[in-house]
């Protein structure tokens, strides 16, 4: 598949404007309504995407995990018990309730390091169902990035449009598939694809 160089105009703002994402669409589409679903989302809160999910009997907690300070402090964390300790009593803030289902990571991954991304997943493990699912989506083509994550809603014809606004760039960490398989926690990929703007989204399954 060729990859576009829509991340990497001089004025792009390395912003993946708007993302086709064939396996978060095929994600949503299988949510039935037979039972109540309970959805981690990791960024911030959207009317649009609140009203996708909404179509599916789902609950969702938003996370807003950037705008909160979890990167940062994740990332300052002292690899090992203290990272550990950060990541549990981040995720214990979060509301009580059912079992996850399914995680929406969007490009958090990218902004978090490999120590800090695995502590999460871990302690996002433990709250999880033992078949849920992560998504995510992971630079791989670009060699930079857009300082913060991105704002992802999505649109009528089920693409996801990036809305956050312009910042400076950064280099991408640019993960490859061993990075991921090995620091995911309990989560192992199940799928991935390779997008027109040269990222990679992948769909991750708690390996049983």
């Amino acid at each position: 598949m060729g990859v576009s160089a829509s991340l990497r105009s001089t004025n792009s703002a390395l912003a993946p404007a708007v993302v086709r994402a064939p396996l978060f669409q095929d994600l949503v589409t299988r949510l039935d309504d037979a039972r109540r679903h309970v959805v981690l989302d990791l960024g911030p809160a959207t009317t649009e995407m609140l009203a996708l999910l909404s179509q599916a009997r789902c609950r969702v907690e938003i996370a807003d995990f950037a705008h909160f300070g979890g990167i940062d402090m994740l990332n300052n964390a002292e690899p090992g018990p203290a990272l550990d300790a950060a990541a549990e009593s981040w995720i214990s803030e979060q509301p009580e309730g059912d079992p996850i289902d399914l995680i929406l990571c969007w490009d958090l991954p990218n902004y978090l390091s490999l120590d800090a991304l695995s502590a999460l997943m871990t302690a996002i493990g433990r709250r999880a169902r033992p078949d849920a699912i992560a998504h995510a989506l992971i630079f791989y083509a670009d060699r930079e990035m857009r300082d913060r994550p991105g704002r992802f809603i999505p649109t009528a014809d089920g693409e996801l449009k990036d809305h956050e606004t312009p910042g400076t760039a950064i280099a991408a960490p640019r993960y490859s598939p061993d990075d991921l398989r090995n620091n995911m926690g309990p989560f192992a990929i199940d799928r991935g694809r390779l997008l027109r703007n040269g990222m990679q989204e992948y769909q991750f399954r708690i390996a049983t």
